[in-house]
């Protein structure tokens, strides 16, 4: 089958950058927007809502309106079932739009988009879907003399605060349990990138999600992300985006009703390959590949590559060659490795990061400047600094772009010890054919996720999440769901006299 001609399509595509609230697209209260612009080719795509406090409070009375009256969570575990796996399949119809809306509006290569993001975000709903009738409450072990039910009650209103490099995944993985233990959501895109959420809520109302239950606010995050945080009806945020962000979160929630707040934050992961690995080629092709997905702007890219002394030459060139195999392209193109940045601030943010490095002499060995540009895109291209030090600022923060410090390091525990001297926690991987080496790392590091000779391996039943600053709580796995319920103790008294 002949792979589609993605432009002419681009080129037909209408978009609806107005909000979704109860069920509408509606504009937002003042009528403001902002451009949303493509970072292919720096082009306007279309204006979105800029919604403000008065939109977040009627996507938030919406969706208490549909908690209260149990339109949807008091649903049959097996009815809500049926909806999310209906959301799934409509998800997976409409794939083709849902991959074009990504890639125009944040820049990654459309077949990841289609491959990656939208069936990974069908997936999630679905799976989630599946697990609503798989998980039962408990009975306490009491006496003869008491019943006690342990039950898993929805929280209520949920406001779902998501970044721009995983649009249509980060929003799935709070839609997911949020949705499946019967609660409503207000979601706020990253300004970035609201283009896909708005279209997924319509597609949710398509497979039967009642309306009110899952609402859709765009805006800026000093705008309706502030507001919906500090909104006194909402019961919890689950926020995927920055550490600073993070913080502001927790300081809102205080500042409010005290609203639980779930956050996957920032991080700066360690790839850590020994001289016992029997693996150097696999291990230097996998964390360029990984280092590169998206361009580099995932929360757990191996942006930190620690190689033992004695083999981090042969490894670098390994790097080096492989990193040449990525090169910016217009990311429409099917053949596309690596697309765009997701805006300017973005580019100027990361090759401000690549100065710093040069300035430290860090040691640029391939990339460093902006490509294709005279375009009018955000390209920026693949890049490694084979000098890097564990106090250099490009070791030490995350840069979030597509650029790879190589440490070296002597014995096992500095190894570790620069691993973990991180105030991020979020992923690593060890790369040594010692099992006992390998499994003692692993214990050793401070971290949510530790690979083994492989990166990035995953699956929606595992969690996700980390360790310090880069977060609290999990998404994904049977743990998500934890998040979105409060747990209530039921005491019944059996009375002992059946003759009473």
């Amino acid at each position: 089958m002949n792979a589609p001609d993605w432009k002419a399509r681009a080129a037909a595509l209408s978009f609806d950058g107005r909000c979704f609230i109860n069920g509408r697209r509606v504009a937002s209260a003042d009528l403001a927007t902002f451009d949303c612009i493509s970072p292919i080719d720096g082009k306007l795509l279309t204006q979105v809502a800029r919604g403000k406090g008065a939109d977040i409070d009627a996507a938030v009375k919406s969706a208490r309106a549909a908690f209260d009256d149990r339109r949807w969570a008091g649903k049959a575990p097996a009815a809500r079932k049926k909806v999310l796996q209906a959301f799934s399949a409509k998800i997976m119809e409409h794939r083709e739009e849902l991959a074009l809306l990504e890639t125009l509006d944040m820049g990654k290569p459309v077949r990841n988009s289609l491959n990656v993001d939208v069936t990974s975000s069908a997936r999630c709903i679905n799976w989630y879907g599946e697990a609503i009738d798989k998980v039962y409450d408990e009975i306490a072990p009491t006496g003869d003399d008491a019943l006690a039910l342990i039950t898993r009650e929805p929280m209520g209103v949920i406001g779902v605060v998501v970044p721009w490099n995983y649009p249509m995944i980060m929003a799935a993985w709070k839609l997911g349990p949020a949705l499946a233990t019967g609660n409503s959501i207000v979601l706020k895109p990253s300004e970035k990138s609201p283009l896909t959420a708005l279209r997924l809520a319509e597609i949710a109302i398509e497979a039967g999600l009642p309306e009110g239950v899952f609402n859709v606010v765009p805006g800026y995050g000093h705008e309706a992300g502030e507001a919906l945080a500090l909104h006194m009806d909402v019961d919890a945020i689950g926020f995927t985006g920055s550490t600073r962000v993070g913080r502001f979160m927790l300081d809102y929630a205080g500042k409010s009703n005290l609203k639980r707040v779930y956050n996957e934050l920032g991080g700066k992961s360690a790839y850590i390959v020994f001289n016992d690995s029997d693996a150097l080629q696999r291990a230097a092709e996998t964390v360029v590949d990984c280092m590169n997905f998206n361009m580099g702007q995932s929360c757990n890219a191996p942006s930190r590559l620690l190689v033992q002394d004695d083999i981090a030459d042969q490894v670098i060139e390994m790097v080096v060659e492989h990193t040449k195999a990525y090169v910016p392209a217009n990311p429409l193109d099917n053949t596309c490795n690596m697309g765009a940045l997701v805006d300017e601030q973005q580019v100027r943010s990361v090759l401000g990061y690549i100065d710093s490095g040069n300035a430290e002499g860090a040691g640029c060995a391939v990339g460093g400047v902006r490509a294709l540009e005279g375009t009018g895109g955000c390209y920026v291209a693949p890049t490694v600094f084979t000098k890097a030090t564990p106090e250099m600022k490009i070791a030490r923060e995350e840069i979030f772009g597509p650029v790879l410090s190589v440490i070296r390091f002597k014995t096992e525990a500095e190894a570790i010890a620069i691993a973990n001297n991180s105030p991020y926690g979020l992923q690593a991987s060890v790369w040594s054919a010692n099992v006992s080496r390998a499994h003692r790392v692993a214990r050793a590091l401070r971290a949510g996720t530790v690979h083994v000779n492989q990166y990035d391996d995953d699956d929606i039943t595992v969690p996700f999440g980390g360790y310090k600053q880069s977060g609290n709580g999990r998404d994904k796995s049977l743990h998500a769901m934890e998040k979105y319920t409060e747990l209530k103790t039921t005491w019944l008294r059996i009375d002992a006299n059946p003759d009473a």
